[in-house]
């Protein structure tokens, strides 16, 4: 709720909607509109069935606002497979898009880079591929004012014909689309800021995401152990100096990840993110409905 009044103050119009008591009573005389939804559907409901038997439910509430137009568009830190289907199924998909998917922002050293899928589709086909990397270019184009999104292949090789049958059926489709196709781009390489965008499959993709943020938790860890037994005067002045970077690496910067694909900006938020990834998460998706986001992406769609 704290985060919801902090991108209220910063100019973001939220709506809140769930448990409307609980709502007022952590809202502490502060005033947002508040659409009451008693329902829950829990993480580990199942999330086709929790959408047909709580149908008051603040995901299927927040899906059907954005349906009828009385939101832009929704965040949720519930359930990742509910925000999903409630989406794709009540919101809809865009006109062509054969799978929506969920796309993350990476720091690197220059742009952040865009990837996806993230996990939405752990099995998809070429021609899927070609479609995340156009979402994809939409996304940086919008948000990071990229004029033409370098869009990269994620495989185990730079050499064309590398990978699997995916890959290569993926990157000959790739060549052909409408986008700036820059190739297949190893694992490495999205720090080094070689692609706007890497697309890959959802499996793959949640894979690398998960491994990259354990060894980010990690050399944090180890620079706090290098640096635990300096001097206070020597803290005073390198901590200033690492506050920037653990702004970049910070996934509260961001706030939460886009489903792009659906008729409405959707943001997927931690489970466990603080009142300024919440925040954060309402200024990304405010920010989605102002720029068009929605619209570019329907665009942008081949092979649909």
């Amino acid at each position: 709720m704290a985060g919801a009044i902090l991108a209220s103050k910063l100019g973001v119009d939220v709506l809140l909607v769930g448990d409307e008591e609980s709502i007022l009573r952590e809202l502490d005389g502060f005033e947002l509109p508040v659409v009451h939804a008693p329902d829950v559907i829990g993480m580990g409901d199942d999330p086709a069935s929790g959408l047909r038997e709580k149908p008051r439910s603040s995901i299927v509430t927040c899906a059907r606002l954005v349906r009828s137009g009385d939101a832009a568009g929704f965040v949720s830190a519930g359930s990742t497979g509910a925000a999903m289907a409630a989406a794709a199924i009540l919101v809809g998909r865009v006109a062509g898009v054969l799978r929506p998917t969920i796309a993350t922002v990476f720091p690197t050293l220059g742009t952040p880079t865009v990837v996806l899928d993230s996990g939405a589709n752990p099995d998809v086909k070429p021609e899927h591929l070609v479609q995340f990397g156009e979402m994809g270019a939409a996304l940086s184009e919008t948000y990071f004012q990229v004029a033409k999104a370098r869009v990269g292949l994620l495989n185990i090789g730079e050499e064309k014909g590398k990978g699997r049958q995916l890959e290569r059926e993926a990157y000959a489709l790739l060549e052909q689309a409408p986008i700036n196709f820059v190739g297949n781009l190893e694992g490495r390489d999205i720090a080094l800021d070689k692609a706007d965008v890497l697309v890959t499959d959802g499996f793959t993709g949640n894979v690398f995401l998960k491994a990259t943020e354990g060894v980010a938790a990690l050399l944090t860890q180890l620079l706090m152990e290098a640096i635990s037994g300096a001097s206070p005067e020597s803290l005073a002045e390198i901590l200033p100096l690492l506050e920037p970077v653990g702004e970049r690496l910070d996934y509260e910067t961001t706030g939460g990840a886009h489903l792009l694909g659906v008729k409405g900006v959707v943001v997927i938020a931690h489970g466990s993110s603080t009142r300024r990834a919440v925040s954060n998460a309402l200024q990304m998706a405010h920010e989605g409905a102002e720029r068009g986001l929605v619209e570019r992406i329907a665009a942008c769609i081949t092979l649909g």
